[in-house]
């Protein structure tokens, strides 16, 4: 299967890959003249062909479209837990097809990481970019700056669902079954799970609360495993 990576530049029918990417490809995997490799723009995957090489830029000649499936637009609502965990949480979710990330400060969301957290982002970006290649997919999901939990609320979509550690009538397959299109936005409370209030507000908003079992799972396993749900139920 053939390789796919992110252009860091593209012009007309050239594509670019600088920095590390071209270090990586260059030294790393020791491509060569005339290798080719998919390359995606961000809205469009073309078979690319190494024109020139180095290790601070890669220049590919573009050919052909390379057909791609269109995914279910999955925004996570996340909130911010313990960062190694979190970055795992980011890459198993990229990997799985999510458009979009979104860190929540929520209640019991510890302070330090809330200080934190700004400083994350970038590395969060580069971690999806990093996921999106390795899984071939089109583009990496936008992770926004963290953000409060009023914000996160007030967030449209065709279908919104909360996962709850309460929940006992609701499953999250079974919220997805009256799903037919548009977008879809689920939100996951940090460690130690959302407060009551923090519900309530959810439920006053109009969100649909749902739950993955009666095992209690990590954060991170929690929004992998839901995850993984929506892509298998839409795909």
């Amino acid at each position: 299967m053939t390789r796919r990576w992110i252009a860091d530049e593209v012009f007309g029918n050239r594509a670019f890959l600088i920095g590390t990417h071209a270090d990586h490809l260059s030294r790393v995997l020791r491509a060569r003249i005339g290798q080719e490799f998919d390359i995606s723009s961000g809205s469009e995957v073309r078979r690319g062909r190494i024109s020139s090489i180095s290790p601070e830029r890669v220049e590919f000649e573009l050919g052909e479209l390379v057909s791609t499936h269109a995914a279910a637009q999955v925004t996570l609502a996340m909130s911010i837990f313990k960062f190694v965990r979190m970055e795992w949480a980011i890459e198993k979710c990229t990997e799985l097809g999510a458009a979009r990330i979104i860190p929540v400060i929520a209640r019991r969301t510890e302070p330090h990481l809330v200080a934190a957290a700004a400083k994350r982002v970038e590395r969060w970006r580069r971690i999806a970019r990093e996921a999106v290649e390795q899984s071939r997919q089109v583009s990496p999901p936008e992770i926004s700056p963290p953000t409060k939990l009023q914000n996160a609320v007030a967030l449209s979509a065709s279908t919104r669902i909360v996962l709850s550690e309460i929940e006992e009538q609701t499953t999250l397959k079974q919220a997805l079954q009256s799903h037919k299109t548009g977008d879809i936005v689920l939100a996951f409370g940090p460690e130690g799970g959302w407060t009551d209030e923090e519900l309530k507000i959810f439920q006053h908003a109009g969100w649909t609360s749902v739950s993955l079992g009666n095992t209690i799972l990590r954060v991170e396993t929690a929004t992998i495993a839901a995850m993984a749900i929506v892509a298998a139920e839409l795909q």
